[in-house]
């Protein structure tokens, strides 16, 4: 079997690890590994797929743009039994589907059909999502509507983040890989199609949906919190023109002060609590602009300047 591989970021680079593992025991080939160039503008905080097949001397592609004809061209010269998209960031269409002999698949991030689009796994955890997983399915010109090969499901925990989750969805992608690739490859995987009418589809985030309406319930900002965390931009509100991020927060259902109006700072003490729609914020990590990140014992004193005002109102 000839095999092309499309990925980035941590999934994409586990995939790629288990494909060449595979691929040296049952004698198969990867013909070409596609990924990405890291953006500059990007914070990289994931595994390289670009330095992962060089140093197994697998020809690397980085193309700007996979569906120029002329790169089209070129992988349709490596005569592909299975390409696999494993969180490769650009839309192939189909010239591209149609060269692998046996099938373009994509792993997606989410038990499809629900979350179909971009971002899925911070879209679950903004929605308090008990449960995703990661679905591998046939790619078709619609995105994430092709029929599915498998699925697994990842439980999610109340206090899990963007970074923890993702290390379990990594995990589990492995996994998957390891136990499907062979199935595939023999004909014997299913392929099962897509409820449509159950499907759900989410788009892009940008650093700018970050932003805390604090009219909103305490939980549902404590989700848009956890998120949106380190790795990724962060969520945040505005003090005197200045962002506030908070990098951490749980939702007090201990707190006896008085009461807070929608985005109200309260500071007793070490600690600092935010009013929203329903309930109450403690801050448990929090970076005002231009600073230094804070956490535990040290947020209510750095923040102290905080204590009385209303949050995001300066805009």
């Amino acid at each position: 079997m000839r095999l092309i591989v499309m990925g980035y970021s941590n999934i994409g680079y586990v995939c790629l690890e288990v494909l060449i593992d595979l691929c040296r025991q049952l004698r198969d080939e990867i013909v070409a590994v596609v990924t990405h160039e890291d953006d500059p503008h990007e914070r990289v905080w994931f595994k390289s797929v670009k330095e992962l097949a060089l140093a197994h001397t697998l020809p690397v592609y980085t193309p700007a743009n996979p569906n120029d004809p002329a790169f089209v061209d070129l992988l349709r010269s490596l005569q592909p039994d299975f390409i696999f998209s494993c969180y490769y960031r650009l839309m192939l269409k189909q010239p591209i589907l149609d060269l692998p002999t046996k099938g373009a698949l994509n792993l997606h991030g989410s038990l499809l059909p629900r979350y179909r689009g971009r971002c899925p796994l911070n879209w679950v955890l903004i929605h308090g999502e008990p449960l995703t997983g990661l679905s591998l399915h046939y790619m078709e010109a619609t995105p994430d509507s092709g029929d599915l090969v498998a699925q697994v499901q990842i439980p999610i925990a109340p206090d899990d983040t963007a970074l923890t989750l993702a290390e379990k969805m990594t995990a589990a992608a492995g996994k998957l890989m390891r136990r499907v690739y062979p199935l595939l490859r023999s004909d014997a995987a299913p392929r099962i199609p897509q409820d449509h009418s159950r499907a759900t589809y989410f788009g892009g985030r940008t650093p700018a949906d970050g932003r805390i309406d604090w009219q909103q319930p305490a939980q549902q900002i404590y989700n848009l919190i956890r998120a949106v965390t380190h790795p990724f931009p962060g969520a945040f509100t505005t003090w005197q023109g200045k962002k506030l991020f908070l990098w951490s927060a749980k939702v007090d259902t201990q707190y006896s002060g008085p009461p807070l109006s929608p985005g109200q700072a309260r500071q007793q003490a070490d600690r600092l609590w935010i009013g929203t729609g329903q309930g109450v914020l403690l801050v448990l990590a929090a970076q005002l602009e231009g600073q230094a990140e804070v956490s535990g014992e040290n947020v209510a004193p750095a923040l102290a300047c905080l204590d009385g005002t209303i949050l995001g109102h300066d805009n």
